[in-house]
């Protein structure tokens, strides 16, 4: 389903796509707010603006959490939602650290319940639609959680759950621990997934699809490396997130040189198919099926007019498929995945398990193949058993005889052509017959009749 919305001069169709099997339809593109407030864009009305053009075209998926900005931008989100909230799919998360004290944060039942009136109050609304688990906690049993978070479900306070930044082994267990006492099952996952962070395609992903859950992916543009404001040899662009981690933004260094390097050949790329580099990063996501709506999150309206365009590249098959290299990062994949985090080679070919592990070296199982074309098998019908003379079954009579019934233009009791008795050799025929000669120890004796003379 699509809706065709206005928003400044160019017309904006916005597909909708199903959230799981929940039955809920949400847009393709999702909402964030970590940049509101003191984090990013201290302006709320600035922040509201965004909001409200995001409503305006067609994005009814808002995503935020209670510690962003320590529940400042729930607040913002709760202003811009006055008078439209029957209209958004409103999603939220708890886990992190809220306070001082010891208990003010995590996962267990007492800080849940706390934490969930807070988040009410600030969004200014009597239910959340998804109450997101932010990340997981080794301390705490999930049953523990999934029975609070259950209960908020019994009340009406919340309506689905999900969870942010799971491994796969936490996720299964999720569902059978939901399976086996009884409790809401989690219908979403929150992954990190762009073009320069694949490594859930080796299981997250496909996890999430086995399930039927929904992944609403953040961070699609890497953190603002795919947006085309690094490039080499340019000047360093000023952003909160490069005050606040000055190390993995810096273009001079030299641990970011392979990121580099992987946006100025995905930038030539986006070139050659006539489409922006933030419409490639964006239809990378989109085009996996696992993936349901991923996270944008502009701080100003000129970046949310960037990104408003929804993906719609109008490059050839062969300039998705074409390999470049990939961000070369010296350390191990967030969910434990050895080598995940340095393939040798990259491509813009969505693989999973298929065309990951075609290769044993760095990189294998992370959805990036080893730079050779991997041909998907068509079906042929060559491979397919035809009722010819070369794939009939041999009949049940004594002399071994192939094809117990005659075709329709054959004689009573005449074989078909080619096809002999049990033990004999081919007849040959035309000039091979004439060039062996009547004599010689390749001469074969008379065939016998297949049809003997009556008495």
């Amino acid at each position: 389903m699509t809706i065709r919305t206005t928003t400044g001069r160019n017309p904006v169709t916005i597909p909708y796509r199903p959230f799981g099997r929940t039955g809920v339809q949400v847009s393709a593109l999702a909402l964030g707010t970590m940049n509101f407030g003191a984090r990013g864009n201290p302006s709320h009305e600035d922040s509201i603006r965004v909001i409200h053009r995001a409503l305006d075209a067609g994005i009814n998926l808002v995503d935020t959490a209670d510690v962003y900005a320590q529940g400042e931008s729930e607040e913002i989100v709760g202003k811009a939602l006055e008078g439209r909230r029957d209209d958004v799919f409103l999603a939220t998360k708890f886990h992190g650290r809220m306070g001082e004290d010891v208990n003010r944060f995590g996962n267990s039942r007492r800080w849940i319940f706390r934490a969930v009136e807070d988040s009410l109050r600030r969004l200014r609304t009597d239910h959340i639609d998804l109450y997101q688990v932010h990340r997981p906690e080794e301390d705490t049993d999930f049953d523990e959680t999934l029975g609070a978070l259950t209960d908020l479900v019994r009340q009406g306070k919340v309506r689905y759950l999900g969870t942010s930044t799971f491994p796969p082994s936490r996720i299964v267990e999720g569902q059978w621990t939901a399976e086996a006492r009884g409790r809401e099952r989690v219908v979403s996952e929150q992954p990190p997934y762009s073009i320069l962070a694949r490594g859930v395609e080796a299981e997250v992903l496909p996890v999430a699809q086995r399930y039927g859950l929904a992944v609403i992916p953040w961070s699609p543009l890497a953190g603002g490396w795919l947006t085309g404001r690094y490039r080499s040899g340019g000047a360093q662009p000023e952003s909160s997130r490069a005050a606040r981690q000055p190390g993995r933004f810096d273009i001079d260094s030299t641990e970011n040189a392979a990121k580099l390097e992987a946006v100025e050949a995905l930038s030539v790329l986006a070139e050659q198919a006539g489409i922006t580099l933030i419409e490639l990063a964006l239809g990378f996501v989109l085009a996996h099926p696992a993936v349901t709506a991923p996270i944008i999150g502009p701080a100003r309206c000129p970046s949310w007019r960037t990104n408003s365009a929804l993906p719609t590249p109008r490059c050839r098959r062969t300039s998705w498929t074409r390999s470049t290299r990939s961000c070369r990062r010296g350390r191990r994949c967030r969910y434990g995945t050895p080598g995940t985090c340095r393939p040798r080679c990259g491509t813009l070919r969505h693989g999973g398990a298929r065309t990951a592990d075609r290769h044993s070296g760095p990189g294998a199982g992370d959805g990036v193949s080893d730079g050779r074309r991997h041909r998907r098998r068509r079906p042929d019908r060559r491979h397919r058993r035809r009722p010819g003379r070369r794939h009939r079954r041999r009949s049940g009579s004594p002399a071994g005889d192939r094809g117990s019934s005659p075709r329709p233009w054959q004689k009573k009791g005449q074989r078909p052509r080619g096809c002999r008795r049990a033990g004999e050799s081919p007849r040959p025929s035309g000039r091979r017959a004439a060039s062996r000669g009547p004599a010689g120890s390749r001469a074969r004796p008379p065939r016998p009749s297949a049809h003997p003379r009556r008495g």
